[in-house]
């Protein structure tokens, strides 16, 4: 029994004790907070007012993301009360402060929230131009904000509408960390996009994404000419198919195509053309002797085309040279065509001069109606025994002994 009341005795003490402390505590505490709020929203004016029992001036230390400043209180019977400037409170996020000038060490946060409402909406689209197919994408970054400048609450809901062809979609998103985005990925069809936002009633200007096509896959080649023969006059056309994607998407027009044209020496011509409506035409002058042409298409780095092959015959059988002013005047003619006409102007004759079996000179010379006419100028072809090679249309002619005087 004894042992009970000392128990009891000794818990009472102790109760008596913790008491006491806990007033001296309060009652040497000098200054203390009288407001509790300590959530607002941008906008709000902001106040703290502290209880001091003393007669200390103390001042306020306040603190955010734009930027720290000191105020002074307003006091009145033993209550301070600190007005937070505006260019504070209108900033979204955490207001720290701390009493200064004062022994006690009293602090704390405040947290400003942004108006829910927004009243503007920024927004960013890009790439501006993607390729069809659904593996390329353009990402879409809104931000709505409210009066104040200040990004809406985190999981706010955005809108995010797009326009295809016939098809109009819209998937909400939430916003994180101050933004919503969204990747948009290609369709299979080429075409434009129309992108827009809306964020609790707000709507965004209209943007626009061009879905490219993607990259060509091989096509044919074609070849079309009036005749086939060598005359160096006519034009041969090259045409491709229609030069599409994997997903039947036409190329865009404009693409570059080339052509590679190889004859029967294993040289290599080339002409080139750019797509209209999926189509690519080039055209080339036909040779003007027998020849034999192996034609491929490449759309560079990306596609090909099928190799053709298109022979030329030969339009001139045989041709005539005569000789007057002492061999030095060379008249070749008249050129005759595969309907025995007279053959268009144009045709390259080459004249070659060879002296003990050494070229000399190379002349060349077109024809004009009919005829190539060369002229051995004594002051460079000395009287003497040459030999001459006369060239046209594949057709070669020497002339060996050859004297001029």
């Amino acid at each position: 029994m004894k042992l009970k009341q000392v128990f009891f005795l000794i818990l009472f003490q102790f109760v008596v004790i913790s008491f006491l402390a806990q007033e001296t505590t309060a009652t040497h505490s000098g200054i203390s907070l009288i407001s509790t709020k300590k959530t607002f929203i941008v906008g709000d004016k902001i106040t703290l007012e502290f209880l001091v029992k003393n007669d200390s001036l103390i001042q306020l230390y306040c603190a955010n993301s734009y930027g720290a400043t000191v105020l002074t209180p307003k006091v009145i019977a033993k209550k301070n009360t600190f007005k937070i400037p505006s260019f504070m409170s209108k900033k979204r996020g955490v207001l720290s402060w701390s009493i200064i000038n004062s022994s006690e060490e009293i602090s704390g946060n405040i947290s400003i929230l942004s108006q829910q409402q927004p009243t503007t909406i920024e927004t960013y689209v890009g790439p501006p131009s993607i390729d069809a197919g659904g593996l390329d994408y353009t990402m879409l970054v809104v931000i709505p904000t409210d009066s104040l400048d200040n990004p809406i609450l985190d999981h706010s809901k955005v809108d995010v509408k797009y326009q295809f062809l016939k098809s109009e979609k819209s998937q909400p998103i939430l916003t994180d960390k101050l933004i919503g985005y969204k990747n948009i990925f290609s369709p299979k069809k080429s075409g434009r996009m129309i992108i827009s936002s809306e964020s609790y009633g707000l709507n965004s200007k209209e943007f626009d994404v061009n879905i490219m096509p993607a990259i060509a896959t091989n096509f044919k080649l074609f070849a079309s000419r009036n005749h086939e023969y060598a005359d160096g006059n006519q034009i041969t056309t090259f045409y491709t198919s229609i030069i599409k994607d994997k997903n039947r998407n036409i190329v865009s027009d404009g693409s570059y195509i080339e052509f590679y044209i190889t004859n029967k020496k294993g040289d290599i011509l080339k002409t080139t053309g750019t797509t209209i409506n999926g189509v690519a035409h080039a055209k080339i002058i036909h040779p003007d002797f027998e020849e034999v042409w192996k034609v491929k298409a490449y759309f560079i780095g990306i596609s090909e085309s099928n190799a053709i092959t298109i022979k030329y015959k030969k339009v001139i059988e045989d041709y005539t040279v005569s000789f007057t002013a002492h061999n030095r005047s060379i008249k070749v003619g008249p050129l005759k065509s595969f309907m025995k006409q007279i053959i268009p102007d144009g045709l390259s004759v080459k004249l070659s001069i060879y002296k003990n079996n050494t070229l000399t000179k190379e002349l060349f010379k077109e024809s004009l109606n009919g005829f190539a006419t060369f002229y051995l100028d004594p002051n460079i072809f000395e009287n003497n025994l040459y030999k001459i090679v006369i060239e046209t249309a594949g057709i070669k002619k020497e002339f060996k002994s050859f004297k001029l005087w």
